[in-house]
């Protein structure tokens, strides 16, 4: 972990002011996006009314849901450039393979984070005798400076927990308060799973130099005088020091916070580059089979096919 990280969140006497009790709160309604094979996701980012919340770039909630066997998530061999996969593990098990020769059943608390740097691709498959599912997926946008770095692969089965204000925590990404996450990031980020069995109120601490979304995962939130129900993504903007959150029985958030990107970046398809042909010379790669992003070994899947580029003449 980079030392940028351990400063992703301020010790709570240091948090400056309070979101207000009535904030200006951008809603957001996650769109339904098919992942082919009838697994349906919804999609809280990026959309036309936010494109990023720091760092993070994309945002996709599976689930929950249940399936037979031989069924759920079947995702074929596609490539990344310029990001980092960021996958939560909340119900089931999926298998990850890519090209750098890994194989890794993700469990559920667990987090999976594959670094594409130049190029590097994969596949997600459901176990064969799994019958739930219930996962987010995240991308992480790379800072030019390395965003042709290496691939890399790294599964983390052991993250920071603690139980609070009759809710569970669990930090996922960056740091909140005393606790680190293990994840190896590039950028100043925070992310965390809050979950509420019984309903309750909980305030949150929050960086004022971080920009802020949280989306309801099941259940629903209230946030001063606005309700948030399951995928209906808040973003909270950045200035604030706590948010205080209601939580209903039964609710599930997940919270994304980071230092405002800085650099715009393209995202088309599986690929985040800082210009059109960055994007474009990935597309020319993987169409041409080449050695850029390799062979996911043990896969018997499809390969996907990249749709046709939106801009002419590359």
């Amino acid at each position: 972990m980079s030392p940028s990280d351990r400063d992703s969140l301020p010790a709570p006497s240091h948090v400056p002011h309070s979101l207000p009790s009535s904030p200006s709160i951008e809603r957001i309604e996650a769109r339904v996006a098919d992942l082919g094979g009838g697994m349906v996701v919804r999609r809280a980012l990026p959309t036309r009314q936010r494109r990023m919340v720091g760092a993070w770039c994309f945002l996709d909630h599976a689930g929950p849901l249940g399936f037979a066997p031989g069924q759920g998530m079947h995702v074929g061999a596609h490539p990344h450039t310029g990001l980092q996969t960021f996958t939560w593990m909340i119900e089931g098990e999926v298998l990850h393979r890519d090209s750098l020769g890994n194989e890794q059943v993700i469990r559920p608390g667990q987090v999976n984070l594959m670094t594409a740097g130049r190029g590097i691709s994969h596949s997600e498959e459901s176990l064969p005798d799994e019958r739930r599912l219930h996962a987010a997926q995240l991308w992480i946008a790379l800072p030019s400076g390395v965003s042709d770095c290496d691939p890399a692969f790294d599964h983390y089965p052991d993250l920071p927990r603690w139980n609070a204000g009759g809710c569970a925590f669990t930090l996922l990404a960056g740091a909140y308060g005393i606790h680190v996450a293990p994840a190896r990031l590039h950028s100043r980020l925070v992310g965390m799973d809050v979950c509420s069995a019984l309903g309750g109120a909980v305030d949150l601490s929050l960086n004022p130099g971080f920009e802020y979304g949280i989306l309801p995962l099941e259940g629903a939130i209230r946030i001063g005088a606005e309700r948030f129900a399951s995928d209906e993504f808040a973003y909270l903007g950045d200035g604030a020091g706590t948010v205080r959150l209601e939580l209903t029985a039964g609710s599930r958030i997940l919270l994304l916070g980071g230092a405002p990107f800085g650099e715009q970046i393209l995202v088309w398809w599986n690929f985040v580059g800082f210009s059109k042909e960055d994007i474009a010379s990935a597309q020319r790669d993987w169409e041409a089979d080449g050695p850029r992003f390799g062979r996911v070994a043990g896969h018997a899947g499809r390969r996907l096919a990249a749709p046709a580029l939106p801009w002419p003449g590359y």
